[in-house]
Order: structure tokens, then sequence, then C-alpha cells
């Protein structure tokens, strides 16, 4: 997969739009209040900066799931009901939801409060984050690591929330380049930096 890089301004209501060389930019997209105005007003399920939706309590989903599986292992010609498949349906349906379990998973919930105040302006590089999620097109799996450098503005966050982060939006159903943003956007809001930059390297 091709390298990208996002560079985001310190506010967190932005979108990527692509250059020549791969190279994405912060732009104003709409906020919460505007998007209000577009029929979601009554819409509970806002999270993350997206418009996107929570499903319901992952457990709940496993039977519906669980049946979907079975049907698909039907329509390629295998028999559902012999010995090594009785229970793959229910298996693949649990791990479909642990690889998409970011959509369970907000911001303030993974940085539980471990942003201080630290009088320092240096760069803060953390390299090589592995990152595992799930292509949205062909729901197969794409893996790579992702760097993420960020310049303070009085406050820091902790280390491993870096890699907490990357999880959260890595473990959905994803893009390269909306996977990259959204890191970017969700560590600009935890800190409100001078700038955020982000590399997602798939292999």
């Amino acid at each position: 997969m091709k390298d990208l890089v996002v560079v985001a301004a310190a506010q967190p209501t932005c979108s990527a739009a692509p250059t020549k060389n791969g190279v994405s930019k912060a732009a104003a997209t709409p906020t919460t209040d505007e998007a209000a105005k577009n029929g979601h007003e009554h819409c509970t399920f806002h999270h993350d900066m997206e418009l996107d939706h929570r499903p319901p309590t992952r457990e709940s989903l496993l039977p519906d799931m669980s049946r979907s599986y079975r049907l698909l292992l039907s329509s390629l010609g295998e028999d559902p009901d012999r010995q090594g498949l009785l229970k793959t349906p229910e298996r693949a349906a649990k791990a479909m939801l642990f690889f998409t379990k970011g959509y369970d998973q907000s911001l303030e919930e993974v940085l539980n409060d471990a942003v201080f105040d630290e009088d320092h302006d240096e760069m803060v590089v953390v390299k090589d984050i592995e990152m595992f999620s799930m292509c949205e097109h062909h729901l197969v799996p794409f893996y790579g690591k992702v760097s993420i450098g960020y310049l303070p503005k009085k406050k820091i966050l902790g280390l491993s929330k870096l890699a907490r982060i990357v999880e959260i939006f890595s473990r959905r159903l994803q893009v390269q380049e909306r996977l990259t943003k959204q890191i970017a956007i969700a560590v600009t809001k935890a800190v409100d930096p001078a700038g955020v930059a982000v590399v997602v390297e798939g292999v």
C-alpha cells in the first residue's frame, strides 16, 4: 500500500484532501451543530468526530451474524452441518466483532485522563506502532505500522495512549486514507498541539 501522510491543524474538525505527493492537509468540515441541521439532530450515536453510528451491543449481534456466515458457507457449496464447520459460523462472527471492536471504543474512554500539563514544546514522536485493520471494500485484513509526531503546547499525552488511539480507528472497516486522518484528528483533539503528523505504512 502507498504510504500516506496527514498534517492536521490544531482544530479537530477537519478532513484530508489528497495531493499529488500523497500528502493530505487538513480542511474544514461540518461541525456537530451543522450536522444536526442535516437531519441528525435526534441521533444519539455520534462519536469519534464522525457521523457514523455505534452498532447494538456486540453480543446481541452474534446470532444474526452466525446465521449469515452459515448462509455464506452454504453459498460456497459447503455443508455447514459437517463436523469441521459446525461451530465455524459462530467463531467467524466472534472474530469479526473482535476485528471491529473499535466501533465500541471512544477517544475519551481510551485517554482516561492521561493528558498532563507539561512545559514542553519539542516534538514528541512514537514510531512503528503495530496496526491491523479490515479493508472496507473487500473485508480482508491489511496491516502495517503507524508513526505519530506532535508539537505540544503545554500538554502531553501518555505515550501508550498513542498506540491505543491507533487501535480505536484501525479496528474498524477502513481505508488507509481515512484511518490516517482520524488518528491525526484524535491526537489534535486530545492535546490541542501546535501540529500533528501521522505516517501509515502498509505492508
